[in-house]
């Protein structure tokens, strides 16, 4: 790859987290005028399966693999981890708090990732390797930073951008939540957390959808048809006679809808399965602390929340926290690179050997595959 195409992967991560952030503040303003996050869930998924179909009936008609009853279950737990359980419970909680404490609460992401595929053997931890420190401790700072933002307020900024509105201290007012509201949206939150790094981690385990089944813009429609169609029993059973929910004009609500299924599911799901394959799962978590920081920024402007010294303590602490774990992955790649490409090439070296001599030397594709499974299952 070229200069540019190393960081194409960290390009599409922070564009990843960019569109999630505007997902947040939409969402937050559906909900404020009663959107049911339920059916928002429904309309998010079935926008997003319309949108990206055509795309992979076109693209992946070739390279599409038969789908087998094994796949789809495994596409069905997908569905009903990522689509189902861990967005709904997370618009819960965001109703009983605020778009940025919600933003800033999804950053013990990383940290719930990290250990499930450090347990799974999917990240490799060497605790005498100051590349894994790095890692360990750029996590742990991630985690500490969300919790500075959550839990510290201090004195309110006076931004330029804010100084003067008059409807921000009533805009405050009403994004201002009690204590008990904050535990309830909190704890919520958390499991969405470990639902979707279960998601996750399933997504690139040994012998998983990604594995099984490599076809990107196929397998994401086959889990927003398949979340679509789980999420609308979920409101069915949830909101039960409430016909007048399910009624959708041009506003807002349509907005989130439309924005969330085609740039948050649609998109979404089709970058993070391409940089999954390449990078890992703990690459992808690890750039959700910016999407916090983003938010802050965002409902200051929109949503006229204020910003507090310390949730700019906070941003200040998870920006190090996120440096210290892309430096240690990024050397921790550089490091494993050479070593796979001198396999590869011992390995075809003496396969060209013993052809010259007449033999089949059955240990060299030994080698050689596991050099590519290495490479393929490897975490960075």
């Amino acid at each position: 790859m070229g200069s540019l195409g190393k960081f194409k992967p960290y390009f599409a991560a922070i564009f990843l987290q960019v569109g999630l952030a505007g997902m947040d503040i939409l969402s937050k303003a559906a909900l404020n005028q009663g959107m049911s996050n339920y059916v928002l869930v429904v309309y998010r998924h079935a926008i997003a399966t319309l949108v990206m179909a055509p795309f992979a009936v076109i693209l992946e008609k070739k390279v599409r693999p038969k789908m087998t009853i094994s796949i789809f279950i495994k596409i069905m737990v997908l569905s009903l981890l990522e689509p189902v359980i861990d967005q709904n419970l997370y618009y819960v909680g965001m109703k009983y708090t605020t778009a940025t404490f919600a933003a800033a609460m999804y950053n013990i992401l990383p940290a719930i990732t990290f250990l499930m595929a450090w347990i799974l053997r999917l990240e490799k931890v060497n605790l005498r390797s100051i590349r894994s420190h790095a890692k360990v401790f750029g996590t742990l700072a991630t985690v500490a930073g969300a919790m500075v933002m959550t839990l510290m307020k201090g004195p309110v900024l006076e931004l330029f951008w804010t100084t003067g509105r008059i409807n921000n201290h009533e805009a405050a007012a009403k994004n201002r939540t009690d204590f008990h509201d904050t535990i309830k949206g909190g704890l919520l939150i958390s499991v969405g957390c470990f639902s979707y790094a279960c998601f996750v981690i399933l997504q690139v385990s040994e012998a998983v959808t990604l594995k099984t089944y490599p076809a990107e813009l196929s397998l994401t429609v086959w889990i927003c048809l398949m979340g679509t169609l789980e999420a609308t029993v979920a409101a069915l059973v949830m909101e039960t006679g409430k016909a007048s929910i399910w009624a959708i004009k041009w506003d807002t609500k349509l907005l989130t809808a439309a924005y969330s299924g085609i740039v948050c599911s649609g998109l979404a799901y089709y970058i993070q399965g391409v940089i999954m394959k390449d990078r890992g799962p703990v690459f992808v978590t690890a750039f959700s602390p910016l999407c916090m920081v983003i938010v802050a920024i965002m409902a200051s402007f929109i949503l006229a929340e204020q910003m507090f010294l310390g949730r700019v303590i906070g941003a200040i602490i998870i920006i190090v926290g996120l440096y210290l774990v892309l430096w240690g992955k990024s050397n921790e790649y550089k490091s494993q690179q050479p070593l796979m490409e001198q396999q590869i090439e011992a390995a075809k070296l003496d396969i060209g050997t013993n052809n010259e001599n007449g033999s089949f030397d059955h240990q060299a594709i030994i080698i050689d595959e596991k050099s590519q499974e290495r490479r393929d299952s490897i975490v960075v």
